[in-house]
Parts: structure tokens; C-alpha cells; sequence
């Protein structure tokens, strides 16, 4: 990491000139424009279509990566890959709490891209709002790294709190806040109309149930953001850096859950592994405060933080697909759904 007085608010390093901002704001922004232009005629996905855009997806940034490596050095480089698969991985699991969400509002097939996507395009949003926060707490607290570090802590705490539980997740979309709160203000029609929010029914505008699913994705996303941001913090302090692995990694989701649909619920040790990741970056930021104001503190290098999240990752994966590899597949998720399959 770059050297941050932590004595007196500094300006934070980054290599994000005004240019390279437009450039990758417009990019991202057109990248989205392209997404909703191909969802615009809904259809079901195929696993062909998936892949092949899954590819772009991951090609794109390494791709970048590679750039950045050239451009501004190994460590430059090395933060980013490192940074870009910590949000990946993360990614995965916000990507099973929105197969939880489509299942429970029994979301049509042929509407499901186009309810990630606005998922996506809201993510991104927050992700933006965040990074400046995260930035300016940086900037002027003393002790951001270590507010971080706590954050990521129990986050991880309560990740493998859930998952020692045994507990199977749950989503009873009757319980969610963001549903009682539409279905306060307005009506809600029991069928699917299409992309439709809203639709007049009887005289008077009533919400969809793909109204409900849509907010309801996006009420997870600032749950998703609050350890999200952190986490990449805790690999590299460049907002510019934190900004483009976030938008990499999300931008390529809505293909991403299509090929990983059948796989996500064999992922059984998945939280095991992010709790010990978030760990791993918590005690790193700790230690990056430690470090500002005790000399002798050691602090972890990216490269092995690097290693030590492949590590994790790789091993989870083995024990997961060992794990379900009898039952052919895992039994995270419990989903209660109303009467008749329809959320209204």
C-alpha cells in the first residue's frame, strides 16, 4: 500500500487522473446502455449466450489489469487483480442471495436478466456513493483503517455465525421490509405484465410483482456495499482502483448467474470461505493502522494477500463440490413463497 499519514488528513495516492475517470465512467455507463439493449426483447438465457458473454466479462478486465501492470507497475497491477477478486468472490455469494430473491417473487425465466441488471445498475450506484464516503473517511479520520477493519471483523463473524448454525437461508418475501412498504403505498397485481412496474388496473396505477423484485434486489445491494467497499479498501487505498474492481466484477454478474445457476447451491462452504477472507483483510487493515502510528507493527503484503485469497478460495471450492458431490446438490436455501406462486 502507499504510505497515508495517519497524524493529519492527506491527500490518498491514486493513479485516477480526471481523463482516466471520463474515460472509465463513460466505458462503464456504455457497457450498462449495451446490457439493457440486449435485454430489452426478454428471452431465456441460454447456456451458450451465458458463456459466451461471461468471457467478455472476464476477459475485459484481466485485460485491464494487464494495462494497469504496464502502465503503473507490478503493485499498481497486483492491487487490482488482488482487489478484482475479492469482489468476484463476493460477487458469487450476493449472486446466490439473488437466485434466493428470484425464486421466492417466481420471477419468468425470460424476466430474470432484466431483474439483475437493474440489480447491477443499482449496486453500481452504491458502490460509486460508498467509495467517495470510504475515500473521504480516509482522507480525514485517523482511524478509517481501523473503523474498516472492525467492520470486516464482524462481518465475518456473523458469516460464520450463520454458517456453523447449520441454518438454511430463508427469504419470506412477506416479511421484507421493502415489500411491506410498497404494498402500504400502493396496490400490487398478482400477475407478471412483462418489464412493467406499474400497470392500471380498476382506475387506479398498481405496482407488479417485477416492481417488487426489483426493489427488493436493490435493498440487498446496500447490504452487499456495506462490506464490499471495505474489503477492497483494505487491498488497495486508490479510489480509482476500488471503483473499477467493483465495476468490473459487477458488471459481469447477469451473465455470471446464469452459467454458475446450477452450481451456486453446491457452493455449501462458500461462507466459510469469505468469513475467513474478510477476516484475513480485517486483521490487514488492522495492521495498516497498527503500522501509521506504531513503526514496528509489520504489516501483510498485497502479493500475499493475493495468495492467501486464491488459497481460500480454491479450497472451499474442493470441500464444497466433495461435500455435495452424492447428493448432486446442496441445500442452502429454503424459500417461502405465497399461495398460488406469485409474491402479490
Amino acid at each position: 500500500m502507499t504510505e497515508v499519514s495517519y497524524l493529519s488528513a492527506g491527500e490518498l495516492s491514486s493513479i485516477g487522473t480526471p481523463t482516466l475517470w471520463a474515460v472509465t465512467i463513460a466505458g462503464v455507463l456504455a457497457l450498462l446502455v449495451l446490457d439493457f439493449l440486449v435485454t430489452r426483447k426478454p428471452h431465456e438465457v441460454s447456456l451458450r449466450e451465458a458463456l459466451g458473454w461471461s468471457a467478455f466479462y472476464i476477459a475485459l478486465p484481466l485485460a485491464f489489469g494487464a494495462w494497469i501492470w504496464s502502465r503503473w507497475g507490478g503493485q499498481q497491477g497486483i492491487e487490482y487483480l488482488t482487489g478484482y477478486l475479492v469482489e468476484k468472490s463476493l460477487s458469487v455469494d450476493n449472486l446466490f442471495v439473488f437466485m434466493l430473491l428470484l425464486a421466492a417473487f417466481a420471477v419468468p425465466a425470460a424476466l430474470a436478466q432484466r431483474v439483475l441488471l437493474y440489480g447491477i445498475a443499482g449496486a453500481l450506484v452504491l458502490r460509486a456513493i460508498f467509495i467517495a464516503l470510504g475515500a473521504a473517511a480516509l482522507q480525514t479520520l485517523d482511524f478509517a483503517f481501523l473503523l474498516f477493519a472492525i467492520i470486516l471483523i464482524a462481518t465475518a463473524v456473523k458469516l460464520l455465525r450463520d454458517a456453523l448454525s447449520g441454518h438454511e437461508q430463508e427469504v419470506d418475501i412477506n416479511k421484507m421490509r421493502s415489500v411491506k412498504l410498497l404494498r402500504k403505498v400502493m396496490p400490487v397485481v398478482e400477475e407478471y405484465h412483462g418489464t412493467k412496474m406499474t400497470i392500471r388496473q380498476h382506475g387506479r396505477r398498481a405496482l407488479t410483482p417485477f416492481a417488487l423484485v426489483v426493489v427488493a434486489v436493490l435493498a440487498t445491494d446496500i447490504v452487499f456495499a456495506v462490506d464490499s467497499v471495505p474489503a477492497v479498501y483494505g487491498i488497495t487505498e486508490d479510489p480509482y482502483l476500488v471503483f473499477a474492481t467493483n465495476a468490473f466484477a459487477l458488471l459481469g454478474l447477469r451473465a455470471l448467474y446464469f452459467v454458475l445457476h446450477a452450481a451456486l447451491s453446491r457452493l455449501v462452504h462458500l461462507s466459510y470461505g469469505l468469513a475467513v477472507i474478510l477476516a484475513f483483510i480485517g486483521l490487514k487493515l488492522g495492521l495498516h493502522w497498527a503500522h501509521g502510528i506504531w513503526k514496528g507493527v509489520p504489516e501483510i503484503p498485497t502479493l500475499a494477500s493475493l495468495g492467501v485469497i486464491v488459497g481460500v478460495l480454491v479450497i472451499v471450492t474442493i470441500t464444497s463440490l466433495r461435500a455435495t458431490r452424492d447428493s448432486g446438490d446442496g441445500e442452502r436455501t429454503v424459500v417461502h413463497e405465497t399461495q398460488g406462486g406469485g409474491p402479490a
